[in-house]
């Protein structure tokens, strides 16, 4: 289906030369308009509403409200917007929380100007887009899960660690005393642990745990 209107883009990004270059690269693009831009996810939120973009091209790592929770924001409120991440982060716990929270596509910053364009087109009609380095890292993520799938793949491995002590009704005192860890460094693990298994409470992520199997 041949799109008539030009494809309206919100630029959100926190640095503003950042953001320049990539306005001046999709004027470069036929049938691309940058309709606005934002500094913050907070901004974000509030310009997709007064805007009404097609695609909002995203960076994560920004001050206040980061790129992945303003994705699900934006998601849960303009499910017709498509989140395009441009983004440093290339390990897998960024690229999986953004596309947990509903990001369509996830291109690596220094990506070809041909492929930024491409992206925004694809994310725009509908469809989802990875770069290059994205798409061999799902592929090999997949395949890994093909041989042996863990619980709980959104988790690190410290966090599964932690979980299956949890598991075990140990504290947090007594789980940093098992680790080695800081009382601090358990205690920002517990709350990772709780907001990607999206449980309210150690109840709640025990429960979760057992009947997963879960064991350190």
């Amino acid at each position: 289906m041949t799109r008539v209107e030009a494809i309206r883009v919100l630029l959100v990004d926190d640095h503003a030369p950042f953001r320049a270059g990539l306005r001046a690269l999709l004027a470069t693009g036929a049938g691309i308009e940058v309709c606005g831009e934002a500094a913050s996810g907070e901004e974000a939120i509030v310009a997709v509403e007064a805007q009404q973009p097609d695609v909002v091209l995203l960076d994560l790592t920004m001050p206040g409200m980061g790129g992945v929770a303003a994705t699900e924001r934006i998601v849960r409120v303009s499910p017709h917007v498509r989140v395009l991440v441009l983004s440093m982060a290339d390990d897998d716990d960024s690229v999986f929380a953004a596309l947990r929270a509903g990001a369509r596509g996830y291109l690596l910053k220094g990506a070809r100007r041909a492929e930024i364009i491409r992206s925004v087109r694809v994310v725009a009609d509908g469809e989802a887009i990875f770069g290059p380095a994205i798409a061999a890292r799902l592929t090999g993520y997949f395949a890994g899960l093909s041989r042996a799938e863990p619980a709980f793949p959104e988790l690190t491995a410290r966090e599964r660690e932690i979980l299956g002590l949890l598991a075990q009704h140990l504290t947090n005192p007594q789980i940093a005393e098992r680790l080695g860890l800081s009382l601090k460094t358990v205690r920002n693990h517990v709350s990772n642990v709780f907001a990607k298994l999206q449980v309210a409470d150690r109840a709640q992520a025990i429960i979760l745990a057992r009947e997963a199997g879960l064991r350190r």
